[in-house]
């Protein structure tokens, strides 16, 4: 049985956490802006050749961060509060002060940076973007183009990955102040996405993963079923391009029926916390939709039950009606997985070693 093989995100911090070091020398004033994209663009290079390595039949790419996807994603869209619009919005200055506050006398500049929140239900904390009310968008960032450029430049298939309009919006809170709710601003941001996307098929994107995390969280679905549909109703309109629509950390459940109506040529299954779903979803989700099943839990550092995830493989790949419409992958982006166990072969024994796959 040959499947396409892929996951949802890699660690963006290196084995030896070399963009820490990296994005520190720069805050210090030891590394130029320069230094800083290089050594960023050499740490992505390292990583996609290391997924490769590995048998992956094509790479994630606008997964990489200095500091939050969240972020990034708020900065591409022109997500950004008017207090750090006196900054250098086309350079890193106004995005690491919203990541991380500035405090500069010399510029006559004293800004706190935006609220950190956690990440569902993980280790991860992420900026909240802040939307005001009459907020505008406009794509300020081509990073993920760029991105994809880069790997497709050395030769790798690739995959954009970009956070959803719905959960940006719903993950974000109002401007102090605002009397609007951020969902309340989905039509003026689409038009930002298509955009986005629009560029990514003109560089040669086949696919783009978007992922929709609240898909796994219990929505009022009289509320969230229209705004999905209308947000993923004109995303589906940018030709030649089709959707993988991405979901983690839980179960659809009840959000299962509705999602699987929308317009997209893919959707992601969390079958390690969402296993619950698997019988359901074989059913409810078109037999001309790819299922994205994420088997490899992203989250944990255990080696996987190969045997029993192997089980489930089959039982999708007879119920889709061939390996073509499945796809196997990590259950959400490794992001939240240690890099490396070379450093550990010292301090663990060869029995614990042999338990653990980061």
């Amino acid at each position: 049985m040959s499947l396409k093989s892929t996951i949802l995100g890699f660690p963006r911090m290196g084995s030896d956490r070399q963009l820490k070091k990296l994005v520190e020398a720069f805050w210090a004033g030891k590394a130029t802006e320069q230094e800083l994209a290089d050594g960023a663009k050499a740490l992505r290079a390292e990583h996609w050749a290391l997924q490769a390595s590995h048998g992956l039949s094509e790479v994630p790419v606008g997964d990489f961060s200095y500091y939050d996807h969240v972020l990034d994603t708020a900065f591409a869209v022109g997500i950004i509060p008017a207090r750090y619009q006196q900054l250098d919005a086309a350079g890193t200055q106004a995005y690491f002060a919203m990541a991380r506050g500035l405090q500069d006398k010399a510029i006559g500049v004293d800004v706190p940076s935006l609220e950190m929140k956690k990440w569902f239900d993980t280790n991860y904390h992420y900026m909240v973007p802040e939307i005001a009310d009459g907020q505008t968008f406009a794509l300020g960032s081509t990073k993920i183009v760029d991105e994809f450029n880069e790997a497709r430049a050395l030769g790798y298939a690739a995959r954009p990955v970009v956070l959803g309009p719905v959960s940006l919006l719903a993950l974000s809170k109002a401007a102090k102040g605002a009397a609007s709710k951020p969902l309340d601003h989905l039509s003026a941001l689409l038009p930002v996405y298509v955009e986005l996307l629009g560029r990514l098929a003109a560089a040669g994107a086949e696919w783009v993963q978007v992922d929709e995390p609240v898909l796994a969280l219990d929505l009022d679905a009289a509320v969230y079923q229209p705004l999905f549909a209308r947000a993923y109703g004109a995303l589906a309109g940018v030709a030649g391009l089709k959707l993988l629509l991405t979901s983690y950390f839980d179960r659809l459940g009840d959000n299962l029926a509705w999602t699987a109506a929308l317009p997209v040529h893919g959707i992601h299954l969390d079958l390690v916390r969402g296993a619950a779903d698997l019988d359901a979803a074989a059913t409810a989700i078109p037999s001309d939709k790819v299922i994205s099943a994420g088997l490899i839990n992203g989250r944990n550092i255990w080696k996987a039950d190969l045997a029993k995830q192997l089980a489930v493989l089959h039982k999708l790949v007879d119920a889709r009606r061939g390996a073509a419409a499945v796809w196997v992958s990590s259950s959400c982006s490794l992001l939240h997985s240690p890099h490396s166990l070379r450093p550990e072969a010292g301090h663990l024994d060869d029995e614990t070693l042999g338990w653990l796959s980061f």
